[in-house]
């Protein structure tokens, strides 16, 4: 078993182990892989650590969120209600008003996230440099 699927078994326990062909992705049952791919694409990651600072209204999400349409935004939110990170709430009022806010699944995404971005920031400055040197060795 190469590195790389050592790693992958770590990370996705199966029955047996997973062996991938060159180019070949793991399993689509895969659990673990699922789930991150809920939680960590970009939209997903933005609201969820938005609505960690307060319940917000679908606007009010659009706003913070600006370069995100409102298809999208629809379609996050539903996804992350749907793996019941965040709950919505319909107010009775007119026209309807909807509340989004995290749920306790919800809120424990916030310290991992938080030391994923606290990790980027740290290293941003020596990725920029790795970065400039690769570049430049492509030219």
């Amino acid at each position: 078993m190469s590195a790389r699927e050592t790693a992958l078994a770590r990370l996705m326990p199966a029955a047996e182990p997973i062996r991938l062909a060159r180019g070949k992705r793991p399993r689509p049952e895969c659990a673990i892989r699922d789930i991150l791919d809920r939680i960590g694409d970009k939209w997903s990651y933005l609201l969820i650590m938005t609505l960690a600072q307060r319940p917000h209204r679908f606007g009010e999400l659009r706003r913070a969120i600006d370069d995100i349409s409102q298809r999208m935004l629809t379609e996050t939110l539903r996804s992350l209600q749907r793996d019941g990170l965040i709950e919505r709430t319909v107010f009775p009022t007119t026209p309807p008003s909807v509340e989004y806010r995290l749920t306790e699944r919800g809120r424990s995404l916030q310290e991992p996230m938080r030391g994923l971005i606290d990790w980027a920031d740290a290293e941003m400055p020596a990725i920029k440099r790795s970065r400039e040197a690769f570049d430049q060795t492509q030219q």
